[in-house]
């Protein structure tokens, strides 16, 4: 009995290191560059239609900001030196490898996702970083260079990853007949688009599963993503995945089972009505009946009513 407790915490050990390889596992986001929508005003302001996401600066030399963003997201770091830039050459440096990213119009880096933005005359010079990526937290400084020494400005890239959410518990049980319904809430976050797996099946589009319906919406900086399936047959049990690009994934596993056979349902958990990856023990109620089973025997054993026939 032992063996096979032993058994089910390993494959759950394992589902669990299995899933979280997936987390880290990048799906890829695909995006048009950044353009200019007016030129008149992309002339006189070289970062108008970000401005309002850039953090005021504290234009003094030596100054800190920091600037927060999701991972693929475009972080804009800003920098600016009124009345000075103009007549002397501007840098950005990445402080943790003091590798310079830009000098002047320039890129010097063979990473293609760095870019200044900066309109002759003017005195941004904000640095552009696409698809962003957890190692590219850190501390960049924007440096000035004049006559008399080095002005800087200090930007604080701080990069969260956001967490998928499957409301309710983790095992779903339901009854032949009945609708199933889950829903992936996403905070923090405004992905494209929300895919839903069933084992290793993207379902979204799946034209074979006529019960089966997704539907996204987006609400301030919270997204919900429900699936819902009608009409539960017993081949819809199986490990769900709620997959976000650059969030970290959710899954639940659903277990179908005849209307009114609950034990038999626990039986069946191994065979036709749970995932490939999932064993028979691998339910706190099959472990709960296991532990039962046990004492049961060591009691009798020790109270000297225990017969081998019994068995």
């Amino acid at each position: 009995m032992m063996s096979r407790i032993w058994s089910c915490q390993s494959q759950k050990r394992l589902l669990f290191i299995l899933l979280g390889l997936l987390t880290n596992t990048s799906l890829g986001k695909y995006r048009s560059d950044h353009t200019s929508e007016a030129k008149t005003l992309s002339d006189d302001d070289p970062v108008w239609n970000i401005r309002h996401v850039l953090p005021e600066l504290d234009l003094d030399n030596n100054t800190v900001s920091d600037v927060k963003v999701n991972v693929g997201d475009i972080a804009y770091l800003p920098c600016r030196f009124p009345q000075l830039s103009t007549l002397h050459q501007v840098s950005w440096i990445r402080r943790w490898d003091w590798h310079i990213l830009t000098t002047g119009i320039y890129t010097y880096t063979s990473d293609m996702r760095f870019k200044v933005l900066h309109t002759e005359g003017s005195d941004d010079w904000t640095l552009q970083l696409k698809y962003v990526h957890m190692r590219d937290n850190g501390t960049y400084e924007c440096q000035m260079y004049t006559g008399t020494g080095v002005l800087s400005q200090f930007i604080n890239l701080h990069v969260n990853t956001p967490r998928a959410a499957i409301l309710g518990p983790q095992e779903l049980h339901v009854q032949e007949g009945d609708t199933i319904t889950l829903v992936c809430v996403i905070q923090q976050s405004k992905p494209p688009f929300v895919f839903w797996y069933h084992g290793e099946k993207m379902v979204n589009y799946d034209e074979s599963r006529h019960r089966l319906s997704v539907i996204t919406n987006a609400e301030g900086t919270r997204t919900h993503s429900r699936l819902t399936i009608t009409d539960a047959r017993r081949w819809d049990s199986g490990n769900y995945t709620c997959v976000p690009p650059n969030v970290q994934h959710a899954f639940v596993i659903v277990f179908v089972t005849e209307a009114g056979d609950t034990v038999a349902a626990v039986q069946r958990r191994g065979h036709n009505g749970s995932p490939k990856s999932t064993s028979p023990a691998c339910s706190t109620s099959w472990v709960f009946l296991v532990v039962s089973f046990a004492l049961t025997h060591l009691l009798n054993h020790f109270a000297g009513d225990f017969h081998p026939a019994a068995r």
